[in-house]
């Protein structure tokens, strides 16, 4: 292999290398915009909990 195919396929290595971690932060970026926001969203959730045994009980005796 000479030099300059040489040179060529590293070149290609190199940014196939690049857009690879720059995709990865991207895609870290974003998961943790979405992480921070889910984590406001329930924060600020005003709904309270039901209550654990509300419903499963049912009084048909007339």
């Amino acid at each position: 292999m000479d030099i300059a195919a040489l040179s060529t396929a590293m070149s290609q290595v190199n940014l196939g290398q690049q857009v690879s971690i720059a995709l990865t932060k991207k895609v870290m970026d974003t998961a943790e915009v979405n992480a921070n926001a889910l984590t406001e969203m329930l924060k600020t959730s005003s709904a309270p909990a039901p209550h654990p045994t509300l419903g499963k009980f049912i009084d048909i005796s007339g």
